[in-house]
């Protein structure tokens, strides 16, 4: 099943707009996203959960305390079509593993409101490249007057995660999976214990959402030893393998000007890599 997230027409709006974010804009931007979500509102007459997260993602990515490294962000990742095709609601509990600097887990804070909760997850090995931006931003999350949920640094190993069997409504894996093949000192992560930990912390029929960057076909998880990539034939079939239903895709952050020939942090192709994003559900079993 081929998506090109078309769930809802707000969502598209509030993307055609980020991607004409110049500094100019910027005020117009915030009066379009404020004029959007009030039509929405009224056209819909209700206040889904959907529809509420929805809103609050479109407050966030007009806001003025958004940095400009996360406005050029936007711009490329699609926050606004990449979280309603993943189906993020008002009130869940989401686990951003390998959470780096924390862009995707302030995204989902603001997607699951003052009702939900994200565990913004990393190791060691993440949180010598990532922790002074990640204390930064959860520093900032603490002095917004945005709805949000609460977001709970969770610094711990691979298998030692401390949370509750069955406790989570979604995991998120952004740009991190292929790190399961990756193999180097101080680098302790392999397949089979990364997803025995999302299977163990996900509740049955939780969702697993999958963006990574896409290698040649034919190559499997070869590349993600030099060129930090993993072909995407090839974690669908060892993704459900683990005990996850594939359930949908979508091609919102798909490039066909990546030749797929040379590292994501090769500066030719750093963040526009072609990436494929998979929405699977975990099974019970």
């Amino acid at each position: 099943m081929q998506l090109g997230i078309h769930r809802g027409g707000a969502n598209d709006e509030i993307q055609r707009a980020a991607e004409k974010r110049p500094a100019a804009q910027l005020t117009w931007l915030r009066h379009f996203l404020l004029a959007v979500t009030s039509v929405v509102l009224t056209a819909c007459n209700a206040t889904s959960p959907a529809l509420e997260s929805s809103t609050r993602l479109a407050q966030l990515l007009a806001s003025a305390e958004r940095s400009s490294e996360d406005q050029a962000r936007d711009v490329r990742d699609k926050p606004a079509q990449t979280m309603a095709f993943f189906g993020v609601q008002t009130g869940d509990v989401v686990l951003d593993l390998f959470a780096g600097e924390g862009y995707t887990s302030e995204l989902l804070a603001h997607a699951v409101g003052p009702e939900g909760q994200v565990y913004a997850h990393n190791n060691a090995a993440y949180l010598r490249f990532a922790e002074d931006n990640l204390n930064e931003r959860l520093e900032r999350l603490g002095t917004t007057a945005l709805p949000q949920g609460k977001v709970v640094r969770l610094d711990a190993e691979m298998g030692a995660l401390p949370l509750q069997e069955n406790s989570v409504d979604s995991v998120f894996l952004v740009m991190a999976y292929h790190d399961a093949y990756y193999k180097t000192d101080g680098w302790d992560v392999s397949a089979d214990n990364l997803f025995a930990t999302i299977r163990r912390v996900l509740k049955p029929g939780g969702t697993l959402a999958i963006i990574d960057h896409v290698a040649a076909a034919g190559t499997g998880s070869s590349a993600a030893q030099e060129l930090h990539r993993i072909e995407p034939a090839f974690a669908r079939a060892d993704i459900t393998s683990r005990g996850f239903a594939y359930s949908a895709e979508s091609d919102v952050l798909r490039r066909l000007d990546d030749d797929l020939t040379v590292s994501v942090f090769d500066e030719s192709i750093r963040g526009r890599s072609d990436r494929f994003t998979y929405l699977f559900v975990r099974e019970n079993r």
